[in-house]
């Protein structure tokens, strides 16, 4: 099962990496959900000493007065020490602790933040903790929820990954903010209390609650925590530090044996370096060893010696954190399928990154355009909605209008005798009127354009809503917005240039009926009809009201045929000019124009939001590092 915490440790890694910390996600993380080991305790409890034991090493940074006591005379037998004040918080950043059990004898550290730089000098790493958490809250007494990353490498410890969080503490210091109390243990809440499984709905993370024995236990910090979030004790362990420095008379044989405040796990006991051992730079190694005789020699304490010491502590936890990750890898599979789907549909949404060669600038934003053109065509062709819209002008408002046409004014008997007296000039027309017919004819033809106009305009006014509706729904040009203002000028310009002439060819279609008359019309009409008037009467009376209405008659059947014929001939100029053109080449001027762009005027294109840009980087990542953890995850699943 060792290779269970491995995974985890290198997950955990690659979330830390990366800033997975739920601050982009409403759901759980994958740092939330991997189970950890949480070390809390107030300033003062042991908590280092504790930490360094586990690991064999002093390696832990360390103020005036951080051991929590100064040593007036010490044995490892009865000791009297005086506490002393403490000068500051230490621990003022998270420090993530992976231990990892190797073969090799030499023993090193690597941190995250320094990839590929191995410290093989313990005394080297406790400065660069130091110095990384400087770099962070600069030289004050601030505290940083960004995590320090610490790897070892050992043959003398057990896997297992600790999360060393500042003392819990009561009141702030000189050059500390009087937030800082209650920013600390909002810290650690965030790390024992809100980490949730989203598979088993359970806490996640395991609780190790450091309270020195020399001290009340009513009053320990780390205690009082752990019961408000874990009442019952079940993902507690409690670890009791400085047993060697109790009052003599005195033991904490009842809290070990969880008469005092039980919980699920046995109370586990340690005693810890002295500052005078540590002074001398005392071998943890040998320190180890003296606990172990201490635990075995103590009259006290000989019945519990085998579940007692620092060595036991880590190898328990080891234990323990293997069977909850055991139990939390649905929870965790879960948690990945779903966030994989969640960050590939965003990852989609905001598109792909920028090219950064200005060919790969200028195929990006053909492809872009293509995109755009395509959806505009499918709304013209019925896949999407709109085209029906310009079916609609010329069944519906293209008849109605011409239907609506009066040529009362240009056929009125008063008008009509006018035109054909006019057209005689100084001598009458011998069978018919023809220069009179050809002018109320032509003076009837031309309102026609009135609402050939009017086609033209609409169908532009559609075009134009489908070029917008377009723009807004290719996801592309979302991201990009001057190049979506570009390419919405370029097709609404083109648009305008097809409007024209459409308005031209359509409006010669009315032309072409005025300037030539079809003539069979004519010659099918009864001739009688077409005899000038009575030849008995003189030349100003000959042209009588009945003859009249006859002409006007005549002239309404050809104009009503012409409209007849324009209804079919509008449409078909109105597409070849303005719907197909539209279709067919709506952005071929702006790819023209495109191609003569400089390096920068092409990048102006793809302006993107720089906060959209580093949104995608960081989604790519956490999508990479999901989908490895998904691999691994499922491999460890199917092996077990």
């Amino acid at each position: 099962m060792d290779n269970l915490i491995s995974l985890v440790n290198k997950i955990q890694r690659a979330c830390t990496a990366l800033g997975d910390h739920g601050e982009e996600s409403a759901l759980p993380t994958l740092w939330e959900a991997l189970p950890a080991i949480a070390v809390v305790g107030g300033q003062s409890s042991g908590k280092s000493s504790v930490l360094e034991s586990i690991v064999g090493k002093d390696f832990l940074p360390r103020g005036a007065g951080n051991s929590g006591y100064e040593v007036q005379f010490s044995s490892w037998g009865s000791v009297v020490n005086v506490l002393a004040s403490n000068a500051g918080i230490v621990t003022r950043r998270p420090l993530v602790l992976q231990l990892h059990k190797i073969d090799e004898t030499r023993e090193y550290a690597e941190f995250m933040h320094l990839p590929r730089k191995r410290f093989t000098d313990f005394a080297v790493v406790r400065q660069e903790i130091s110095d990384e958490t400087d770099r962070e809250t600069g030289r004050s007494k601030q505290i940083s929820t960004v995590p320090i990353h610490l790897s070892i490498f050992s043959p003398n410890v057990v896997n297992l990954t600790l999360v060393d969080l500042p003392g819990l503490t009561k009141v702030a210091v000189e050059g500390q903010p009087e937030s800082i109390v209650q920013d600390i243990e909002n810290m650690v809440r965030s790390y024992i209390e809100k980490r949730v499984c989203i598979f088993a709905l359970q806490p996640n993370c395991i609780i190790l609650a450091i309270s020195p024995a020399n001290q009340d236990l009513a009053t320990s910090d780390a205690i009082k925590i752990s019961r408000e979030v874990d009442p019952r004790g079940e993902r507690t362990f409690g670890v009791l530090t400085k047993i060697d420095l109790m009052d003599q008379g005195t033991n904490a044989v009842d809290i070990l044996e969880g008469r005092s405040y039980k919980l699920q796990f046995p109370w586990i006991g340690v005693v810890n370096r002295s500052q005078a051992d540590i002074n001398k730079s005392v071998d943890m190694i040998a320190a180890r060893r003296r606990e172990r005789e201490y635990f075995q020699s103590s009259p006290e304490y000989r019945h519990l010696a085998q579940r007692m010491g620092s060595e036991h502590l880590g190898t328990m936890l080891s234990k323990h954190l293997e069977q909850v990750i055991k139990s939390r890898i649905p929870g965790l599979q879960s948690l990945i399928n779903k966030t994989i789907i969640e960050l590939e549909a965003e990852l989609s949404r905001l598109g792909r990154p920028v090219a950064t060669d200005a060919g790969g600038k200028l195929y990006m934003v053909m492809e872009i355009c293509r995109a755009f053109d395509q959806i505009f065509k499918e709304h013209l062709d019925g896949s999407r909605s709109g085209g029906e819209k310009i079916y609609q002008v010329f069944d519906n408002q293209l008849p109605s209008a011409l239907k609506r046409l009066h040529f009362d004014k240009q056929l009125s008997l008063d008008n009509v005798r006018k035109l054909i007296t006019e057209a005689d000039g100084y001598q009458p027309h011998l069978i018919a009127p023809e220069q009179g017919y050809r002018r109320l004819i032509e003076s009837s033809l031309v309102t026609i354009k009135v609402p050939a106009e009017a086609v033209v305009d609409t169908v532009h006014g559609i075009l134009k809503d489908m070029v917008h509706k377009s723009i807004n729904e290719t996801q592309e040009l979302k991201q990009y917005p001057t190049l979506k203002v570009e390419v919405s000028n370029a097709a609404i310009e083109s648009l305008e240039r097809m409007k024209e002439e459409s308005r031209r060819a359509t409006l010669q279609l009315v032309d072409m009926e005025c300037c030539y008359l079809t003539v069979d019309f004519f010659r099918k009409l009864p001739q009688d009809i077409e005899k000038g008037g009575n030849p008995t009467h003189s030349i100003f009376d000959r042209y009588n009201d009945a003859y009249l209405r006859r002409v006007g008659s005549n002239i309404l059947q050809y104009v009503n045929l012409v409209c007849a014929s324009l209804r079919n001939s509008i449409p078909k100029s109105v597409v070849y000019c303005q719907v197909r053109e539209a279709k067919r080449s709506l952005l071929d001027h702006f790819f023209a124009e495109l191609g003569k762009r400089e390096t920068r005027q092409m990048s102006s294109l793809l302006d993107e939001d720089p906060a959209v840009m580093q949104r995608r980087t960081s989604i790519a990542k956490r999508l990479e590092l999901y989908r490895s953890a998904q691999v691994e995850i499922d491999a460890v699943a199917w092996s077990r």
